[in-house]
């Protein structure tokens, strides 16, 4: 038999599993898995009575090949007679020592009749005594008939196990997954190449036995129970089967209550149909059917279980397990008189007569501890419907072939006939690939049948013909791995494919046709080097399986050409079809969908929330709190608690407040709901759904460190708690359905109100103030705090049926703070010190992700090992991190290097994934390393030891912090265990040098001890990154003052008044910033003063441009900057950034770069005795510039200012936020906005494409000190002077209006008092209309006020 596909190399292992041994006839294959459903002692009761188990002194370990004669051993070749292959027993020297092939190569085969059907546990091999042949590698198939073979498989793949090293050392496997068979067949892959092919072997297992009953499709076995009903609250169903056939009920029973279970086959998967009951209103309701397995109908036996208890249902299918739970609300499974096996019994219903019968074998059918088959065998049943019973089982006719990518199988037909007729049934993953070429005779042309993007065509191209080419095709999807039929005739004028027998898809052409067939037909596969034709198929090869195959509609004797007596073929696997379902069982995680080729499959993840090669990690955050260390603002967003676990994403809104990060999660009961209706014997149920499930819900508070629902019961004779010793009136219900009778205020074990808590109830004999049943209207309301009964589920309301009871609750989202999984962290001392956790279980899967700061070069983060598996991840050097494992095809590192160093005592992320596809590493989100998983190998991490993380037996010790460890998706409490571990503490400090840069704008950041947050008192900033602008809209007339402290004044007791003030009163730098947008001109931005001569001030033109003016020294002149070339008051915002040392000013507007200005030599370099600074006009006492109160104090300023910022003064900000005593005044009305908040920063743009530069001919400079009048005129200047004329005439009209409003503000310079109480209401609601960003209610004082 020829080698045909790619096999992997196997690894020793250690465990055995050993399932049966015969005694009596019964199932020994009977595995319970650790159960996840519990299910009681009686199901294992029950087990033990049909599976008997070997006693505890005897294992399945006999050695089954040394017993045997010579004659039981075959093989496809010998050397010599002395070579023969019944020498070829482990430890014999008989003959030449072994068996050896007369040729060496891959189509050779020994093969073992072990004379009955036998558990298999172990295999053992040797090479041939003294010499050099051995082999290194091979492949293990068995069967139970000498046909259809099915190769030993482990880890989803066809297995190749490791050989010899030498002639006499022997080798031993035992087995991950025993098997029942009597023929086994040993194929070497590789050998010793100085020698050639030998081998001794032992096979080592134990005796079997199993009664078979053979269903012809016909009739079925009926079991009748003792009662006429059987009604059963627990169920264990176990049998083997074999079929070819993909559709047939194996069993069935039913109620008249409408109770039914059945398994049956459907499209060769198994498909269980469970309903406990439904109620009279759905007939649907209780219905529940799982899928599982594929490919069932390949003849070999499949074990199934199905172990019930109540509605926990365990299905095990060849040792794959599933878990669910039933439908419904019933537990019992009512069943009338029967079950039966191997079909349905005919009882006039639709649905029995529309499903097919079983047609294969079965074995030891066990039900509630009956062996079926026993009981058929000696006739204790009714067998009267099954027809010919027969208790062997009666093997399929069909010998399938395998192709892989480089296999062909040719076979002859007859030549020069004027008819084609080819037919065969194939089944494959792949969605391409050739079925069958064949040239006609005298080169009039070929036609080639092969499976294109899942379709069957045929394509036929002539030679004699003007229409050279002639296409059909039919079908879809016929990629699914199910058998398919195809059939294509072909003759004069006429051609026809049909598929799968179904007429309706049969396709013809009556296209000009002449045939003149060839005498090769060559299936699966065909290479131009194998003839001398110019014409080729467009597909090569195909991957996949043939069965009955028909040319000129007879069958090929496909052992004849395996014998060599017909035909020819390369590299293909005749009576085997060694196709593996790679989707089952699913390794798509999360709802991936998955689809796959013959080789690989792949991982669908879209929709699902989950990224990767098998959707394994989630695409969110697991906090709130992770979204605000990213830098993420107050909004809604998805949160994944859990990562990579069972629990989805799900939507929260986060509000990142400057100390806090708030999860909320809403429910649908509105606010103030009103209860009615209720009494005692019948209350009035209120349910909460949330926006999510209870579990995603729980899992936020069990991370959070305080959470809290607000509660409120209003009432008007209607009592809520009643006393604590009374029955209460009305409950919640919290997680776990758990009742509570505490409320809002109160907490748990104490039945009362939050007003009985604090002693101020309205009435003091009761504990909630609705319990005094008054006809008033009262209230009990307050927190629920307590987050391990959070949160509300269920409100249940008891009395508010009286005649004037009336009641309403409130209940207020969820909200939790904190998440103490991100912030868990340990801090390891000594190279030396690590903690352990019990073992990690990532066998086929498996996230670790982490932070972690050191100034250690290297260290071990984490390692957990096996017998020869482990996993490790750990810095190797300052600048790289190692993540390796092995599991079992030899060790693999992922190594990310990093571009800076990573011991620089700042956190670093760390995420690793390994499974079945790919392994990656990733640092940082930016560094990533992905290595692809060999196509064939070991894909289960095997681990035994404990996990220890910070360091590891013999490795480099991790000196620093690891935090927010989570392996999938469970975060390992390292605080806890570092609490009483020698040499790690629970925490970590410096937060702040990872997360300080996400404070802005000169914010502090602040260490705390699960995190850091930023201080923003020194800013013109506020929220939780000091990246909010704080700002105002000044109505006309309104003023700010922030006095500096006076010489007089700067005593130790002012300065504890005002903390904020300053006590540098002679300045050599300051920096002024600010933002501003505004209509209003001229007016007056801000103003500094000083107890001399000294100031600084900015101000807009009549024209809107802006100038600065500063005097320091007392210089005659202030010095001015004009910034006269736009219009700075068009609404806009605008932002202004001054910057002074010495005699340098530096001068930045907007996004255009900044401009450097020089004092002249008559300035100081002192700024003296600064006094007040003034925003929006001056109120000062004193000598002050007369220009400024003449053309710019009058009315004042009306617009928006923001972030203002004066050194380390925040004047604007300490007036909107009175939290800190500041020497702050304010007069007439300030609204907080952020109308003023300064513009995007943008690219500069060019003086052409300027919109606000009035002048686009002025000097390349931005910043000027003296504007610059273009000379020149064109010949559209008078249509411009007319245009000029026009807007000059509006504006002087709008002007007047605009002076008329605002001289309605009585007062002048000498008072400097705003007089705008009149309009202050019109200028309120003018406000409020027109700015979108009001947000505060206007202070209602006139006058000036300190904070």
């Amino acid at each position: 038999m020829a080698n045909s596909t790619t096999f992997v190399e196997g690894k020793q292992e250690t465990r055995r599993f050993v399932y049966c041994a015969c005694c009596s006839g019964e199932v020994k294959m009977l595995r319970l898995p650790g159960l996840r459903i519990t299910l009681v002692l009686w199901i294992f009761s029950r087990i033990s009575s049909f599976s008997a188990a070997l006693p505890a002194s005897q294992k399945c370990d006999e050695q089954l090949s040394t017993p045997l004669s010579h004659n039981s051993f075959t093989s496809s070749s010998m050397l010599a007679g002395s070579y023969a292959p019944g020498y070829a027993k482990l430890n014999r020297r008989g003959g030449a020592g072994g068996w050896s092939p007369l040729d060496s190569d891959h189509y050779q085969w020994l093969q073992v009749d072990l004379g009955s059907r036998k558990q298999v546990t172990a295999i053992a091999t040797q090479g041939r005594y003294s010499s050099s042949d051995w082999v290194t590698q091979y492949r293990l198939l068995y069967c139970d008939t000498g046909r259809n073979w099915k190769p030993y498989h482990q880890d989803g793949n066809i297995w190749a196990f490791t050989g010899n090293t030498n002639t006499e050392s022997v080798v031993r496997h035992d087995l991950q997954h025993a098997f029942v068979a009597r023929f086994l067949r040993i194929v070497p892959l590789d050998w010793n190449g100085e020698g050639q092919i030998g081998m001794r072997i032992e096979l080592f297992g134990c005796p079997y036995w199993a009664d078979v009953i053979n269903f012809d499709g016909h009739g079925v076995i009926s079991y009748r129970f003792r009662y006429k009903k059987m009604k059963t609250l627990k169920d264990v169903i176990a049998l083997k089967f074999k079929t070819s056939e993909s559709e047939g009920v194996i069993f069935h029973g039913e109620g008249q209550q409408g109770d039914y279970i059945t398994l049956e086959l459907k499209k060769a998967t198994l498909v269980l149909q469970l309903n406990l009951g439904s109620n009279q209103y759905d007939s649907i309701f209780g219905h529940t059917s799982v899928t599982t397995g594929s490919l069932l109908d390949d003849h070999h036996w499949h074990a199934v279980i199905i172990e019930r208890y109540g509605r926990n249902i365990n299905l095990t299918l060849d040792r794959h397990v599933q878990h669910f739970r039933t439908n419904g609300d019933f537990d019992h499974l009512d069943l009338d008189y029967e079950l039966s096996f191997g079909g349905m019994p005919f009882s006039g219903k639709p649905s029995s007569s529309s499903r097919r019968n079983f047609k294969g074998c079965m074995e030891s059918i066990n039900y509630n501890g009956n062996n079926i088959t026993d009981l058929a065998r000696r006739k204790k049943l009714d067998t009267s419907s099954v027809g010919n019973l027969s208790f062997s089982c009666v093997e399929t006719h069909a010998v399938p072939v395998f192709f892989n990518a480089t296999s062909y199988l040719q076979l002859p037909g007859r030549a020069n006939q004027n008819e084609m007729s080819v037919s065969f049934q194939f089944r494959t993953w792949n969605p391409s690939g050739l079925l069958l070429y064949s040239t006609f005779a005298e080169g009039l042309g070929m036609v080639e049948v092969d499976l294109n993007e899942g379709k069957v065509s045929a394509h036929i191209n002539l030679t004699q013909t003007k229409k050279s080419r002639i296409d059909i095709s039919s079908g879809s999807g016929l990629h699914d791995g199910q058998w398919h039929n195809v059939r294509f005739l072909a003759k004069e004028n006429f051609a026809m494919l049909t598929i799968d027998g179904d007429e309706a898809s049969a396709v013809r052409t009556n296209s000009p046709l002449y045939i003149k067939t060839g005498n090769k037909y060559y299936f699966g596969g065909y290479f131009p080097q194998m003839s001398n034709s110019s014409r080729s198929p467009v597909q090569r090869s195909f991957q996949g399986c043939m069965q009955l195959i028909h040319v000129d509609d007879q069958m090929a004797d496909l052992h004849a050409v395996e014998q060599g007596k017909l035909g020819s073929f390369e590299n293909v696997s005749i009576d085997m079809c060694a196709i593996i379902d790679r989707c089952m069982p699913n390794h798509c995680e999360h709802g991936g969908k998955c689809t796959q080729t013959w080789d690989s499959f792949r991982c669908s993840c879209e929709g699902t929330g989950y990224t990767g090669a098998t959707c394994h990690n989630s695409i969110y955050e697991q906090s709130c709190e992770a979204y605000k260390h990213l830098g993420k603002t107050s909004d809604a967003y998805w949160i994944d608690p859990d990562g990579s676990g069972p629990l989805g994403p799900f939507k929260v809104h986060c509000n990142m407040t400057e100390d806090k990060v708030w999860t909320t999660v809403i429910h649908d009961l509105q606010p103030q709901t009103s209860v009615s209706s209720s009494s005692q014997e019948k209350r009035t149920v209120l349910q909460l759904n949330y926006s999510a499930s209870m579990e995603q819900v729980s899992a936020i508070t069990i991370s959070a460190e305080h959470c809290e629902q607000y509660v409120s019961y209003s009432c008007r004779m209607s009592r809520l708690l009643n006393t604590p010793d009374g029955t209460p009136y009305t409950w919640w219900v919290g997680k776990g359905n758990e009742k509570h009778f505490y409320w809002g205020g109160s907490g748990p074990g104490i039945q009362k109100c939050a007003c009985g808590i604090e002693r101020n109830c309205t009435d003091p004999k009761y504990y909630c103030n609705c319990d005094a049943d008054q006809k008033q209207w009262r209230k009990d309301s307050g927190l629920l705090t307590y987050k391990d009964h959070l949160p509300v589920s269920q409100l249940v309301v008891g009395d508010a049926n009286r005649p004037g009871s009336e009641a309403k609750l409130d209940v207020r989202p969820l909200r939790c703070q904190g998440d103490r999984n991100y912030w868990n962290a340990a801090a390891f001392n000594t190279p030396s010190s690590y903690l352990h956790f019990s073992t990690f279980h990532g066998e086929t899967s498996a996230d670790i992700s982490f932070y972690f700061k050191t100034s250690a070069p290297y260290g071990v983060f984490l390692e957990n090992l096996g017998n020869t598996d482990f996993i490790r991840l750990e810095l190797k050097s300052p600048t790289e991190v190692s993540f390796s494992f092995d599991v079992g095809n030899g060790p693999v590192e992922l190594l990310v290097r990093s571009s800076t160093p990573l011991n620089d005592d700042q956190w670093h992320r760390v995420m690793a994934e390994r499974n079945v596809k790919q392994a990656s590493l990733q640092l940082d989100q930016l560094y990533k390393e992905v290595r692809q998983a060999p196509p064939q190998g070991h894909t289960r991490l095997e681990l035994y030891s404990q996990l220890y993380v910070g360091a590891a037996g013999g490795q480099k010790g991790f000196l620093g912090c690891i935090r927010s460890l989570k392996m999938n998706g469970v975060t390992l409490d390292l605080e806890e265990r570092a609490k009483v571990t020698p040499g790690v503490k629970p925490g970590c400090s410096g937060h702040c040098t990872s997360y300080g840069m996400y404070c802005r704008n000169g914010g502090k950041c602040i260490e705390k001890y699960n995190g850091y947050s930023c201080d923003c008192s020194k800013t013109a900033y506020d929220g939780p990154f000091c990246t909010k602008d704080v700002g105002g809209f000044f109505e006309t007339g309104t003023w700010i003052r922030y006095n500096f402290l006076t010489q007089a004044a700067a005593s130790k007791d002012s300065l504890q008044s005002f903390p904020q003030a300053s006590t540098n009163l002679n300045l050599t730098r300051e920096d002024l910033a600010f933002s501003f947008s505004t209509t209003s001109t001229p007016s007056l931005l801000l103003y500094i003063s000083s107890y001399v001569q000294d100031y600084l001030a900015v101000v807009l033109h009549q024209n809107g441009t802006l100038q600065i003016r500063y005097n320091l020294g007392g210089t005659k002149e202030p010095f001015k900057i004009d910034v006269d070339h736009r219009n700075m008051a068009n609404g806009q915002p605008h932002s202004v950034n001054i910057s002074r040392h010495e005699k340098n000013i530096q001068l930045q507007l907007d996004h255009y770069p900044s401009v450097s200005y020089t004092l002249p030599e008559s300035s100081d370099v002192h700024f003296n005795s600064i006094k007040t600074l003034f925003l929006g006009r001056v109120h000062e006492t004193g000598e002050i510039d007369p220009v400024i109160i003449q053309k710019y104090n009058t009315p004042g300023f009306s617009g928006c200012l923001s972030r203002v910022q004066f050194n380390q003064i925040s004047p604007l900000k300490a007036a909107l936020r009175p939290r800190i005593p500041s020497p702050v005044g304010v007069q007439g009305q300030l609204v907080e906005s952020n109308c003023g908040a300064s513009p995007l920063t943008i690219p500069p743009m060019s003086a052409a494409t300027d919109p606000w530069r009035l002048d686009s001919a002025s000097a390349d400079s931005p910043f000027n000190e003296e504007r610059v009048i273009p000379g020149g005129v064109n010949r559209n200047s008078a249509i411009i002077g007319g245009v000029i004329a026009v807007v000059i005439f509006t504006i002087l009209c709008t002007l007047v209006f605009l002076i008329r409003y605002m001289f309605r503000h009585k007062g002048t310079y000498h008072t400097n008092e705003a007089k705008g109480a009149e309009s202050a209401d019109t200028a309120d609601a003018a406000i409020m209309g027109n700015d979108p960003n009001f947000t505060e209610t206007i202070d209602e004082s006139k006058k000036e006020w300190f904070i």
